[in-house]
C-alpha cells in the first residue's frame, strides 16, 4: 500500500497508445507531464504499440511532407505549412521540432524496441528518446542500426540484447495484441489515454483536462 503523512497515496494507471512518429502524440506527452506535475499522487505509465501506417515497406522513408500530401490531398505547400504550424505549436508547450527534410517510414522495430525496454523498466525514458530523436535531432528511428544507436544512450538497456533482439521478430506478438486491443476499445487515432482503465480520451488533450480526469480516477479508486 502507497501511504504519506496524511494516509493512502492515490495511485492511477495509465495506458498510452501512441506511435512516435506521430508529432500529437508528442505533444500529448508534454500536456501528460505537465498534468502529472500538479497531481498529488502516484502513476503507473504503460506505452502501447499503434503504428499509423504498418503497410509502409521497411526499406521506404520519404519525405513527411510527401507522406502528408498524399495521405490528405494536400499540396506539397500546405503540408509545408502544417509542419510550420505544427513546430510553432510544440514550441508552445517547450518543444523543438526540427521538421526541414523530415522522413517518414515504417515504425514496428521502433515499438519492439518499447516493448524490450518495458521488460526492462525503461520504457518511458526509451519513448521519450525516440520522440526526441525524431523531432528535435533529426535522427532515423527506422533501422536497426539507429536504433541500436539510440537505445544505448538509455541507461538500463544492453546494446548487445536491443541488436539481437531487433535482428529477429521479437516482440512483435506484443506490438500485434496492443494493436488488437487499441481495435477492441475503438481507437481511430492517436493519442489515445485509457485512465484506470476505465476513463478514455482521445487526442493531445490538454493539461487541465488530464488532470482533471486523473483526479476523478483517484477519487473514485479510493472509495470503498
Amino acid at each position: 500500500m502507497r501511504t504519506a503523512r496524511c494516509g493512502v497515496v492515490p495511485y492511477v494507471r495509465i495506458d498510452i497508445w501512441s506511435d512516435v512518429i506521430c508529432p500529437w502524440c508528442y505533444l500529448g506527452r508534454a500536456h501528460l507531464k505537465t498534468a502529472l506535475a500538479s497531481y498529488d499522487g502516484e502513476v503507473d505509465v504503460i506505452h502501447h504499440s499503434f503504428e499509423l501506417d504498418p503497410t509502409t515497406p521497411r526499406d521506404a522513408t520519404p519525405l513527411t511532407v510527401k507522406r502528408l500530401s498524399t495521405k490528405y490531398g494536400m499540396s506539397e505547400a500546405q503540408a509545408l505549412a502544417a509542419q510550420v504550424q505544427m513546430t510553432e505549436r510544440a514550441a508552445q508547450v517547450g518543444l523543438t521540432f526540427n521538421l526541414d527534410g523530415q522522413r517518414s517510414g515504417n515504425t514496428r522495430d521502433a515499438h519492439r524496441l518499447i516493448q524490450l525496454a518495458r521488460q526492462h523498466g525503461v520504457q518511458d525514458a526509451m519513448v521519450e528518446r525516440l520522440y526526441q530523436a525524431y523531432f528535435t535531432d533529426s535522427r532515423s528511428i527506422f533501422d536497426v542500426d539507429s536504433l541500436t544507436a539510440l537505445a544505448s544512450e538509455v541507461e538500463g538497456l544492453d546494446v548487445s540484447e536491443v541488436s539481437a533482439t531487433l535482428h529477429t521478430d521479437a516482440f512483435t506478438d506484443h506490438v500485434v495484441a496492443d494493436e488488437q486491443q487499441a481495435h477492441e476499445l475503438g481507437v481511430t487515432g492517436v493519442p489515445f489515454f485509457v485512465i484506470d482503465l476505465r476513463h478514455g480520451l482521445s487526442g493531445a488533450q490538454p493539461p487541465e483536462m488530464l488532470l482533471q480526469v486523473l483526479e476523478r480516477a483517484a477519487a473514485d479508486s479510493a472509495r470503498p
